[in-house]
């Protein structure tokens, strides 16, 4: 009984306000494996707290809460060592205490022979880290004193082809995670704030229909061909298809394919605190055009990226007075659906059940 009480005090709210507070038991994406060198700690932020991601000398990707428990210092300041055993340990650069990547203290050095004291006992929080696909993941539990390993694997994505990514873009917005999430994935706000003549005006809006289905802890936009006032799939030729899916926290992808050829455009909101949103798009493509367009692809990239951080700047001038927001179908039905994932998911985890997929397979009609 005490169990579940402690369990369920330390659950995050599941009706927490939209644009308050985030999800927990899940894994958030942190940086891409070519980031993380071994032997280098690096220090990061994540959802308000300050975590060191580090790699071992044998490749292993670690990550620990960034603040020794001594006085404060931040052990990504500090060095990888390591201890008698071969183990690997962070050092902090104050007074040299140690921690195993376990999170577990290796050593005090200012202790004395005849000090016993079970230097073992001390810890900092570690959480479970994990690689996959050329990213890496940190798992971040509700419970701060968490020593297992997560009950899923991190998310897979498909079409992470041709060697690497091609392009990598990244940013800060200035808002919280759900802004963030809702502003990217709202379909009705291109024709206005993206209006290269390379993609598409104000003038060329059209009405539209498109199928979604739930998909695991997120949903999907189904593959179909890409709308024809979307002018940038003309550079890929063929006759291409695609499909746009997101998953909580916050990722979403969009999966193109022309005959063989795919790309993948995957874009991961990561939150640093409780106004500010890491934005990290990723391309991976095995298509030809990459070879030749590259710039222009990344350029356009980088200015769509930037469009949509303007706007969230914009919207930041109102979100101050702390309005309501007025949610309307079916062109705001996506971002309802996010708000009811993040419900269940919080809801599944105090309750300690399955999550189920609060979505349900419709059609959306809006005009852009």
């Amino acid at each position: 009984m005490a169990d579940d009480a402690s369990k369920q005090a330390r659950a995050p709210a599941a009706d927490a306000k939209f644009g308050r507070g985030f999800l927990h038991d899940i894994w958030y994406f942190a940086a891409l494996s070519g980031d993380l060198k071994p032997g280098k700690l690096q220090r990061h932020e994540l959802l308000g707290e300050p975590v060191l991601l580090g790699r071992d000398r044998a490749g292993k990707v670690f990550a620990l809460k960034d603040i020794c428990p001594h006085r404060a210092a931040p052990l990504s300041a500090g060095k990888l060592t390591h201890e008698a055993d071969g183990a690997p340990s962070v050092e902090c650069p104050y007074h040299g205490w140690r921690f195993r990547t376990d999170g577990a203290c290796a050593a005090i050095p200012s202790l004395v022979g005849d000090q016993a004291m079970d230097v073992g006992r001390i810890r900092v929080r570690r959480y479970p880290a994990a690689e996959s696909q050329g990213l890496v993941f940190v798992w971040i539990s509700a419970d701060p004193r968490f020593d297992g390993e997560p009950p899923e694997p991190p998310p897979v994505f498909p079409g992470v082809v041709g060697g690497g990514p091609k392009l990598v873009d990244r940013m800060t917005f200035d808002a919280h995670i759900d802004h963030a999430v809702v502003g990217l994935m709202d379909p009705a706000h291109g024709p206005y704030v993206h209006q290269q003549w390379w993609w598409r005006s104000a003038k060329s809006q059209h009405d539209k229909a498109k199928k979604f289905e739930p998909r695991e802890a997120g949903f999907a936009m189904v593959r179909h061909e890409p709308s024809k006032n979307s002018r940038a799939y003309a550079i890929l030729g063929g006759e291409p298809l695609t499909e746009i899916v997101f998953r909580i926290p916050g990722l979403r992808w969009e999966h193109v394919t022309v005959g063989t050829r795919q790309v993948l455009s995957l874009t991961c909101l990561t939150p640093v605190s409780e106004t500010k949103t890491r934005i990290t798009q990723i391309v991976w493509s095995d298509h030809p055009a990459f070879l030749f367009l590259k710039p222009f692809i990344a350029a356009g990239a980088r200015a769509f990226l930037r469009q949509d951080g303007e706007m969230v700047n914009l919207q930041n001038e109102g979100l101050r007075y702390d309005p309501a927001l007025l949610w309307i179908d079916d062109a705001d039905r996506q971002a309802k659906w996010y708000q009811q994932l993040k419900r269940e998911w919080s809801l599944s985890r105090k309750d300690g059940r399955a999550f189920v997929n609060p979505v349900e397979a419709a059609t959306l009609r809006w005009r852009s």
